[in-house]
């Protein structure tokens, strides 16, 4: 089987996968299929290394989190237009605690967003999302407890939001 039709195989079957982690990472389908898009990019030019020796979703998802943080990175001062912004539209969230859950998720500033969902989501230890993001370990569990508290702050109190441990506070 040559590499081209194993990569093709990696992609049909994780690339819904990789997707989902694009869409709570990013927040919105065409920025989580943007980051998706330009991650599978990457992996394709370094696919014989990667395939023999890294879990190649993992290469991808680690990609997928350096660049939503280079897009943060590079957007961080205010752009002015002339013309206001055309409204976005986006897919119709889940009702009840879900819903108010995602709004205040995506109410979080990008770096808070990408260390709740490279911890809570990916469980990733502090340790390797420093290594993802390029921050300190510090940095990260100081963006954690910012993000926690904020959520816990917006959410009611009927919504559990669990600490690094697990345990509903």
């Amino acid at each position: 089987m040559d590499q081209d039709s194993r990569f093709a195989e990696f992609v049909a079957e994780r690339g819904d996968a990789l997707l989902r982690y694009g869409y709570v990472l990013a927040g919105n389908p065409h920025d989580a299929a943007d980051l998706v898009q330009e991650a599978l990019v990457k992996l394709r030019g370094s696919w014989a290394r990667v395939r023999l020796k890294d879990n190649p979703e993992s290469y991808a998802r680690t990609t997928m989190a350096r660049l939503h943080i280079r897009a943060w990175r590079s957007r961080r001062r205010e752009h002015l237009a002339w013309d206001p912004p055309e409204r976005a539209h986006h897919d119709a969230l889940p009702s009840g605690d879900e819903q108010r859950l995602w709004h205040a998720l995506a109410g979080l500033p990008r770096r808070q967003r990408a260390v709740v969902v490279l911890r809570y989501y990916e469980q990733l230890t502090d340790e390797e999302i420093a290594g993802v993001l390029g921050v300190s370990r510090g940095t990260v569990r100081s963006q954690a407890a910012r993000a926690l508290a904020k959520l816990r702050s917006t959410l009611p109190q009927e919504i559990p939001v669990r600490s690094n441990r697990g345990e509903a506070r």
